[in-house]
């Protein structure tokens, strides 16, 4: 049986990735899961705690898909975190909304930022195979890039350019902040 704070995070997650971020309330969250509006309280002192325990799920879930196999050049290895970025931000854009709101996150329990922190040490690293020097203000420009372009891909406001080949574009990017 599926304790009631696992079941409170599912229909948190499922809430967020059919109705989005902006409708995620605690009411929503109860009524899918059938219990009174005080019963998180038991597993979530707050509103944010619960929401820091959705967003978790999405940290898993990007961290996962941000695993790379250690072979392949450096520009192909960050090109293929990029793509599965990208893809992420695409397929959760929900998620993706939440995870990068440390505004409301921040202090909320879960640890978030121990959760996080080791994707940016992706590219960070990465990019460090070919630029120690400077890796990290040079994977911050490229994740400040590419989280750009995520977001304008998670809002559907790159469908607006239909010719756009955002592969290439991925590509170019990543070229760039190695260059």
């Amino acid at each position: 049986m599926t304790s009631l704070r696992d079941r409170l995070v599912e229909a948190g997650v499922e809430l967020l990735e059919s109705d989005g971020l902006a409708n995620l309330s605690l009411r929503a969250i109860t009524r899918r899961t059938g219990v009174s509006h005080g019963a998180p309280r038991r597993h979530f002192p707050t509103h944010n705690a619960l929401l820091a325990a959705i967003a978790s799920t999405g940290l898993a879930d990007l961290a996962a898909r941000l695993q790379l196999p250690a072979e392949g050049s450096v520009e192909d290895r960050l090109v293929a975190a990029a793509e599965r970025y990208l893809e992420f931000a695409a397929e959760r854009p929900g998620m993706f909304d939440l995870i990068f709101r440390h505004d409301l996150l921040e202090g909320a329990g879960g640890n978030l930022r121990e959760q996080s922190l080791p994707l940016l040490r992706t590219f960070i690293d990465l990019v460090a195979q070919s630029h120690p020097t400077d890796a990290p203000a040079r994977a911050v420009a490229l994740w400040t890039n590419l989280h750009g372009l995520a977001t304008l891909r998670a809002t559907h406001t790159l469908e607006l350019l239909e010719d756009l080949d955002v592969p290439a574009l991925t590509r170019h990017i990543v070229q760039t902040h190695l260059t």
